[in-house]
C-alpha cells in the first residue's frame, strides 16, 4: 500500500491561505488550477476570479443505494480531461461548505494518483471574508487535453476493508457523520448505527464557523482526544464520502501516512443485511 509522508503538523505543501493564493493568482501559471466543487448554479452566484466549476455529481457514481461510490473510470477521464489534466497540473481546492466537497476532490485526486493539490482553509466563505474580489460570470476552462487515468487503490476502502479493520485493534474506523447518525435514532438507510467499534468525531467540529470555517486552531488536539492520531491506520467514512471528504482530507493535511476512505459509506453498509451494526456509544 501507499505510504504518505507523515509530518506532525499540518503541511504548507498541502493547506493554503487567502494572502498566499492572492500571490499565486497574481503570478498565475499555466499548469494552476483553481477548483470550486458547487453546484453550477451555485458557482455561478459567486466564485474565485478564473476558477473552474466542478459538480459533486462528477466526483460520484450516482448509483443507489451507495451513491457516492467512485465513478467509473471512463467518466473520470472525461471530467480530467475537461481540466486539461496532465502531470504537472497544480490544483487549489475550495467550496462553500468548509472542505466537505473539496476533500472529495482531493481524494480523487490521490486516487488516480496525483499528489500536488492544496486546499484553501476556509474555501469561499474566508476569500470572502478577507475582502478577495468575487466573480458571478460562466468562467473559462483551460485547454481540454486526452486523459488516460490509472486507479491508485491505496485511498480507497471497500467492505472487505472495513470488515477488517473492524475486528483490528490495530486499525482505526472514523465515523464522521452527526451524533444521530451514529447512534441510530436517525438514518437515511434500511438499518441506522454504526460500524461495531467506530470512532465518533463530527465533520462539523472540525471547521470553524467563527473564522468563516477555517479549519479549527487545535485540529491534532482535537482528533487526539478522540483517539485520532495517525499513529494507527484509519479508514473514515460518512453517509456517501461526502462529508468524510474532510477527514480524508485532513488526515492527508496532517500527514497520517495511513489513511483511506470508504466510499460506499453507510449508504452502503446500512442498506446490506449482512453487516454488522451497532448503537451502542
Amino acid at each position: 500500500m501507499t505510504r504518505f509522508p507523515r509530518s506532525e503538523t499540518i503541511s504548507d505543501a498541502t493547506l493554503i491561505d487567502v494572502p498566499e493564493l492572492t500571490e499565486m493568482l497574481a503570478t498565475r501559471s499555466e499548469n494552476l488550477r483553481v477548483i470550486h466543487v458547487a453546484d453550477p448554479a451555485v458557482y455561478l452566484q459567486a466564485h474565485l476570479p478564473g476558477a473552474i466549476v466542478v459538480d459533486p455529481r462528477e466526483l460520484v457514481d450516482g448509483t443507489p443505494p451507495a451513491s457516492g461510490r467512485l465513478p467509473p473510470l471512463e467518466r473520470l477521464n472525461q471530467l480530467f480531461s475537461r481540466l486539461g489534466h496532465h502531470s504537472q497540473s497544480e490544483y487549489v481546492l475550495y467550496d462553500d461548505e468548509g472542505g466537505g466537497w473539496a476533500g472529495r476532490f482531493a481524494w480523487t485526486l490521490d486516487v488516480i494518483g496525483h499528489r500536488q493539490w492544496r486546499y484553501l482553509d476556509g474555501g469561499l466563505h474566508a476569500w470572502a471574508a478577507a475582502g478577495g474580489e468575487l466573480a458571478s460570470d460562466q468562467g473559462s476552462e483551460p485547454p481540454s487535453s486526452k486523459t488516460e487515468l490509472r486507479i491508485d487503490n491505496a485511498p480507497i476502502a471497500e467492505i472487505s476493508d472495513v470488515l477488517a479493520a473492524m475486528t483490528d485493534p490495530e486499525q482505526i474506523i472514523w465515523d464522521v457523520r452527526s451524533r444521530e447518525e451514529y447512534l441510530g435514532t436517525r438514518s437515511a438507510a434500511a438499518r441506522a448505527g454504526h460500524v461495531p467499534g467506530a470512532l465518533h468525531l463530527d465533520w462539523m467540529e472540525l471547521k470553524d464557523p467563527t473564522r468563516a470555517l477555517r479549519l479549527i486552531d487545535n485540529l491534532p488536539q482535537t482528533l487526539a482526544s478522540h483517539g485520532i492520531d495517525g499513529s494507527r491506520p484509519i479508514i473514515t467514512h460518512c453517509q456517501t464520502h461526502h462529508r468524510s471528504g474532510l477527514s480524508y482530507m485532513i488526515g492527508r493535511l496532517l500527514g497520517f501516512n495511513d489513511i483511506r476512505a470508504y466510499h460506499g459509506s453507510w449508504s452502503e453498509w446500512g442498506n446490506r443485511d449482512d453487516t454488522p451494526v451497532s448503537t451502542t456509544p
